[in-house]
């Protein structure tokens, strides 16, 4: 890859989007593209092929997922040892996010989001630190925004695919507590834009806020 300075030049057109769980990334992302003639760029939806892209040796972690049972992902560990070691917290793939940014046509602006966006690994691709924004949802939000999401579509979660669904929930829900506690200090640590999101706010709200950040409204 392409060396950070030259990235940043390459990347000039880009706003980030992060944050944690449930803070209503794609949705802000998605309003924000359509009302700015933004291409949209979710990086959930390659999550899979990531993982197929990258080798045991380059993402140890992530492999090591992969091999684990439901049940040892989300139930036979500690909520801080499922948040130390789970792969994209630790940026494992986030190479493969900037080579698809950098195969993207120039011409038009991307807003790119997802919570494997992490500050550290950000900060040093933004020519205009103005261009991110981290989402921070508040614990009542996030789950919250899980039950209206569970509720919208019939489709089993992987939660339920463990032997006790409420315990791994419970579990689930500490991990992204110690997430969006890192991103919050890590944010602030680095000078970089981050929002509390909570149900004060609401869609229309939360929209304006990070399209105020970006200087787009």
């Amino acid at each position: 890859m392409a060396n950070d300075r030259e990235v940043r030049a390459r990347l000039r057109h880009v706003y980030w989007i992060g944050g944690g769980s449930g803070a209503g990334k794609s949705t802000i992302a998605r309003a924000l593209a359509e009302r700015h003639d933004l291409r949209y760029c979710g990086t959930d939806e390659s999550m899979q092929d990531h993982a197929r892209r990258t080798t045991a040796v380059e993402a140890p972690h992530l492999h090591d997922f992969m091999a684990m049972t439901m049940d040892e992902r989300w139930m036979l560990r500690s909520p801080e040892v499922m948040y130390e070691t789970f792969h994209w917290f630790r940026g494992e793939g986030f190479h493969l996010i900037v080579e698809d940014l950098l195969a993207m046509p120039p011409d038009q602006g991307i807003v790119v989001e997802g919570f494997r966006l992490l500050p550290a690994l950000v900060a040093p691709l933004l020519a205009d630190r103005n261009r991110a924004v981290w989402l921070l949802p508040t614990p009542d939000f996030r789950a919250y925004a899980v039950d209206r999401r569970a509720k919208a579509t019939d489709r089993p979660g992987f939660i339920q695919q463990t032997s006790d669904p409420e315990r791994a929930a419970r579990n689930l829900a500490a991990r992204e507590r110690y997430f969006v506690e890192h991103l919050r200090a890590e944010t602030r640590e680095l000078g970089l834009q981050a929002i509390t999101v909570d149900s004060a706010a609401g869609e229309g709200g939360s929209i304006r806020r990070v399209s105020g950040r970006f200087g787009l409204s």
